[in-house]
C-alpha cells in the first residue's frame, strides 16, 4: 500500500487555467447530453402522430334482421365501414375477425384491443327506428382492452375503438333520422307519428359504446408496465454487473489501482493476456447473474408481492438474459477498453430504452426506433418478461423470438470478445502495470 504525500504540487487554479484539461470532459460530456436528448425525446413527442398499423381486432357477431322487408346484417355493413375508412398513414391495422379469434389474440399479446359489435346489433337498430316508443334500448357496440401489451398502447387501441364506434354511430344515426322523418310525412297528422325532438336526438347517435378488459392481468402489475421495470432490472444487472466484474478482476490482477478515500492500493502485477482476462470476466458475469436474478426475484415476487406466474420459467429467462447482456458489455471493454463502458450504455440502455416498445409502443415510434428494436437486448427481453407475466407464457406472444436474440446476442458477444483479444494478443498488444511506465 502507498501512503507517500505529495510535496508541494500545482496550484487548482493552475490545472482549471490549462484548456488541456477541459477538452475531454467537456466534449464527451456535451456529446453524451446531447445524444441521450435526441433518442429519448425524439422517441415520445408524437406518438399519436407516428402511430404505425396498431393492431386492433373488428368482430362482427351480428346475426342480423329485417329491414324494409330485406335480411341485412348491419353490423357487417358497420364493420367494413370502420375497416375500409380512409387511413393515408396507415396508422392501424383493423383485423376482421370473429370473436374467438379475437379473445385467443388478445390473449397471446398480437391485439392492442377489439372492437366488438354484439349479436343482436341489426334487431336492436331495427327496434330503435320504429318510433314512436318508449325509451327504446341503445344497441351496444364493445371496446376491448389490453393492458398486458402497455398502459399507453392499449389506450391508443382504446381511443382509436371508441372514435371508430361513435362514428358509425353518426352515420347510422343519419340514415335512422332520415328514415324517421320521412315515415312521419307519410302518415297522417292524427296518428302521431312525427317524432319528437327527444326521438330524433338518440336516432342521431343510436349507438353506446362500453369500454371492458378484453385480456385481464392481475391488480399488482402495475397497469402492465411491470414487465419494463423487471426487465430494466434485469438489464442493469447484467450491465452494471460486468463494469463491477471487469473492475474488480483488473484490482486483483495488480492492473488498476483501489481507492478509498484517502488510501490507495495497488496489488502486485498478476501478468495474463487479455484473452484469459475475458474468459475470468465471463465466468463472473455468468456465476452472479445467478445471484442476481434470484435477488430480483426474492424482492419482486415475494417482497413485494407482484403478480406473477411460471416463477420456474421467469428465473431461468432472468438469468439467460442477464448472463447475454453481461457477456455483451464484458466483451464491449474487453475490446474498446475503458471507453467500451460508454460504449455498452448507449447499446445496452441509451439506444435501448426507446426502442424497447415496453413504455411507447413499437407501431408508435419513428422508423429509426423500429429499425434499433429488431436486434437491440431490451425489446426481445421485454417481450419474453411480458410474454411470461402477462400472457400465459405462450411462444407466439414473443417468448419464441426472445429466446433465440438471447441466444444469438450470446454467441455474438462470445464471438466478438474473444475475437478482438485474440487479435490484440497475436499482435503483442499485452496490458501493461500502471506504473511500469
Amino acid at each position: 500500500m502507498t501512503t507517500n504525500r505529495p510535496q508541494g504540487g500545482v496550484r487548482a487554479r493552475q490545472v482549471l487555467a490549462n484548456p488541456k484539461v477541459w477538452v475531454v470532459p467537456t466534449v464527451t460530456i456535451s456529446l453524451v447530453a446531447f445524444l441521450l436528448t435526441l433518442l429519448y425525446m425524439g422517441g415520445i413527442l408524437n406518438p399519436t402522430e407516428e402511430l404505425h398499423r396498431l393492431p386492433i381486432g373488428l368482430v362482427n357477431s351480428d346475426r342480423g334482421a329485417t329491414v324494409a322487408g330485406q335480411q341485412q346484417n348491419l353490423g357487417a355493413q358497420v364493420t367494413a365501414g370502420i375497416a375500409g375508412a380512409p387511413d393515408p398513414k396507415e396508422h392501424v391495422s383493423w383485423r376482421l375477425l370473429d370473436r374467438a379469434e379475437a379473445d385467443e389474440q388478445l390473449a397471446s399479446g398480437k391485439l392492442a384491443g377489439a372492437l366488438v359489435v354484439p349479436p343482436d346489433f341489426s334487431a336492436a337498430i331495427v327496434a330503435l327506428g320504429e318510433l314512436p316508443q318508449k325509451a327504446p334500448p341503445r344497441p351496444t357496440m364493445t371496446v376491448l382492452t389490453n393492458p398486458g401489451v402497455g398502459s399507453l398502447e392499449s389506450s391508443l387501441a382504446s381511443n382509436i375503438s371508441q372514435t371508430a364506434a361513435h362514428q358509425a354511430s353518426q352515420e347510422l344515426g343519419k340514415k335512422l333520422t332520415a328514415q324517421a322523418q320521412a315515415m312521419a310525412q307519410a302518415q297522417p297528422p292524427a296518428q302521431g307519428g312525427t317524432p319528437t325532438n327527444a326521438e330524433l336526438l338518440q336516432l342521431s347517435d343510436p349507438v353506446a359504446v362500453e369500454v371492458r378488459v378484453g385480456h385481464p392481468i392481475g391488480a399488482r402489475s402495475g397497469v402492465g408496465l411491470t414487465a419494463f421495470y423487471y426487465t430494466l432490472l434485469v438489464v442493469l444487472s447484467g450491465f452494471l454487473g460486468a463494469n463491477v466484474i471487469s473492475s474488480g478482476v483488473d484490482i486483483a490482477l495488480g492492473y488498476q489501482a483501489s481507492e478509498l478515500g484517502p488510501l490507495r492500493m495497488q496489488r502486485p502485477l498478476v501478468p495474463i493476456s487479455r484473452t484469459r482476462a475475458l474468459i475470468v470476466n465471463d465466468v463472473m458475469s455468468c456465476g452472479l447473474a445467478v445471484l442476481t436474478s434470484s435477488l430480483i426475484m426474492l424482492a419482486s415476487v415475494v417482497i413485494l408481492d407482484m403478480d406473477a406466474s411460471h416463477l420456474p420459467l421467469l428465473w431461468i429467462f432472468s438469468v439467460c438474459a442477464t448472463i447475454a447482456v453481461g457477456l455483451g458489455a464484458q466483451a464491449l471493454i474487453a475490446a474498446f477498453g475503458a471507453i467500451g463502458q460508454l460504449v455498452g450504455m448507449f447499446v445496452f440502455i441509451a439506444l435501448a430504452l426507446p426502442s424497447s416498445g415496453a413504455t411507447i409502443p413499437l407501431q408508435a415510434l419513428p422508423d429509426f426506433y423500429r429499425g434499433l428494436a429488431v436486434f437491440e437486448p431490451m425489446r426481445q427481453i421485454t417481450d419474453g418478461v411480458r410474454a411470461i407475466l402477462y400472457f400465459g407464457a405462450q411462444g407466439e406472444a414473443g417468448l419464441t423470438r426472445a429466446w433465440i436474440m438471447i441466444a444469438v446476442g450470446t454467441v455474438l458477444a462470445l464471438l466478438f470478445g474473444f475475437g478482438m483479444t485474440t487479435y490484440y494478443d497475436r499482435r503483442g498488444l499485452h496490458r501493461f502495470h500502471p506504473e511500469a511506465g
